[in-house]
């Protein structure tokens, strides 16, 4: 049992078979975090325990708070398929994975409970200092997976969680008129916003052209941190956001 949490910090091993190996590092710089998307809690701990799904997750976080360890951190979970950040596509090598018990958007999709939240600040605080993670590496599953995945979702309380240092966080520019960059759109603007998703870590190709990956990639920007309108279309509110956290690590757009 070496290399999992002890039960007396309030953590329930349940060893899952779908890890192996992580491959080029040896501890991870990322969390993900994902919600469940099963219509129960028991449903989603049986199946990221059962060597068929071929999943898995680090850790698994209640509703009522109770936190159960599946994978040792120092080994490599299962749990976010098809990514990358940064160029970086083995996504599972370089993270810890928790997944986080919500039914999702096919089940209703509820708040996170203040227990469940809590627990996973503690939770994340804990990994973090033990690997030195920064907060700007705590990210969504739909950040590495755009279009793919949209957990968390909409209603992960992202601003609560970066006032306890655990990921990063701009109060998002209010919505307003004015000109915005949709699909079909093209030529330097489209190029500088592709240029800042890019900058701050998210796949996307810089061609100048607004096309549908680049609106999936908008839209799962805007999924995290400007989460009142979700649509794919880049107006004044999603841009200046993103200049704002880009600002806030102190990566001017200049530096492209």
């Amino acid at each position: 049992m070496s290399g999992f949490l002890a039960d007396h910090a309030g953590v329930e091993i349940r060893v899952s078979p779908n890890f192996n190996p992580r491959r080029g590092t040896d501890r991870p710089d990322t969390i993900i975090l994902h919600y469940t998307g099963m219509p129960t809690a028991k449903a989603a701990e049986s199946w990221l325990c059962d060597p068929v799904s071929e999943v898995s997750s680090h850790y698994l976080v209640h509703e009522d708070g109770a936190i159960v360890q599946m994978v040792r951190e120092s080994d490599r979970a299962w749990h976010a398929g098809k990514s990358s950040w940064r160029g970086v596509s083995d996504i599972n090598s370089w993270s810890v994975g928790i997944e986080i018990v919500n039914p999702g958007h096919e089940f209703g999709y509820p708040e996170f409970p203040d227990r469940q939240i809590e627990a996973v600040i503690a939770l994340c605080q804990g990994i973090c200092g033990r690997h030195g993670i920064v907060p700007e590496r705590i990210l969504a599953h739909s950040d590495v997976a755009p279009g793919r995945k949209v957990d968390p979702g909409e209603k992960f309380p992202w601003k609560r969680l970066a006032t306890a240092n655990v990921g990063h966080f701009v109060e998002p520019v209010p919505i307003g008129d004015g000109p915005a960059l949709k699909n079909g759109d093209r030529g330097r603007l489209v190029e500088e916003l592709q240029s800042m998703l890019e900058l701050y870590g998210y796949g996307v190709e810089i061609t100048g052209i607004f096309d549908a990956s680049t609106e999936i990639v908008v839209a799962a920007f805007q999924r995290h941190f400007r989460p009142a309108r979700i649509d794919g279309v880049a107006d004044a509110s999603t841009v200046e956001t993103l200049r704002r956290l880009l600002s806030s690590l102190h990566i001017s757009f200049a530096q492209v």
